[in-house]
């Protein structure tokens, strides 16, 4: 789809940035950016890869003045909630600061890339029952530190956009979830956990948040694809819910999980795992983004699970 137009991701090391490169590296010339110390995933052999701190505008700025980009992804985020509680200013710094950065120095260029701004389904917070499925005009209540800087990041999106006529679009992707994602995660860590029960490295006993809370999951190569559908056929200045469509309780994820394997493993909640202000049921109306742009979910919840369990059976330390 993108015909060798030139692609800058920045922020390319997390778990996202890996499957993006993936989705885009047949049609497009790549460039990624990530941290000093660290090293980005997969077939990074056609990418350009360059070390570049958000925090800094000049670097920024002379990182877009040598690409000259037309698109623009902007992954780097601290994108843990639990984290987010612990260390509220770095979770603002980069979250709301950098993209600041970012904005300005595109803004200073002498042409207009499209901006894709990734934010989150936390944005919408403590979602009322009647609002569910939340469309992107439903009132925002963030709960969390990390959902008050997504959703300050979309507004300074929106603004920007109105404000000097750039050409920015804005997503608010729900969980995304599949083989590679950090731990910190419910279906990596529930993933984790039984694969190390099953090896034996960990007593059969898992530990486990809020079960109660129901969730949008959709697996990240179908987000992904999303975002390069966006970039490529959105409207801009617009905001899109990137999700499933439909809310599944976390327990009905464990219990998918604990039937793919043959082991006997007790259930335990551990406090540790248990967030300040969790919302109950949090389910994105994905009218908007397949009425836009034609896109949907293709790969189905048991399949990124099954998957995603075999990514930990297999894993080496």
């Amino acid at each position: 789809m993108c015909t060798k137009q030139k692609s800058l991701i920045i922020g390319a090391a997390g778990f996202v940035g890996s499957y993006l490169i993936e989705q885009l590296e047949s049609n497009c010339s790549i460039s990624v950016t990530k941290l000093p110390h660290e090293t980005v995933s997969g077939n990074t052999e056609n990418v350009e890869v360059y070390n570049l701190d958000i925090m800094n505008i000049n670097n920024i700025r002379d990182l877009l003045n040598t690409l000259r980009p037309d698109h623009i992804y902007h992954l780097a985020a601290q994108s843990s909630v639990a984290l987010s509680w612990k260390n509220p200013n770095l979770t603002v710094d980069i979250n709301i600061k950098g993209t600041i950065n970012l904005l300005d120095a595109v803004r200073e260029l002498d042409y207009k890339p499209r901006v894709l701004l990734i934010g989150s389904g936390e944005e919408y917070g403590r979602i009322r029952p009647d609002e569910n499925p939340v469309n992107e005009d439903n009132k925002l209540r963030p709960g969390n530190i990390y959902a008050v800087t997504k959703a300050t990041q979309n507004m300074i999106g929106e603004l920007y956009a109105a404000a000097y006529g750039m050409d920015i679009v804005m997503v608010r992707a729900f969980n995304h979830i599949g083989p590679k994602q950090a731990p910190i995660f419910v279906v990596a860590d529930f993933c984790r956990q039984v694969a190390e029960i099953e090896s034996g490295k960990q007593e059969p006993v898992i530990k486990v948040g809020n079960l109660s809370a129901k969730r949008d999951f959709t697996d990240v190569r179908d987000v992904v694809r999303a975002y390069e559908m966006l970039m490529e056929n959105a409207k801009s200045g617009q905001i899109y819910n990137v999700g499933s469509g439909s809310a599944v309780e976390i327990r009905d994820i464990l219990d998918i999980i604990l039937r793919m394997s043959d082991k006997k493993i007790e259930v335990i909640i551990d406090e540790n795992k248990l967030r300040p202000v969790d919302v109950p049921v949090i389910e994105a109306d994905i009218r908007k983004i397949t009425e836009d742009i034609g896109w949907k979910k293709e790969i189905t919840l048991n399949q990124t699970i099954k998957e995603t369990l075999e990514y930990w059976r297999n894993k080496k330390e």
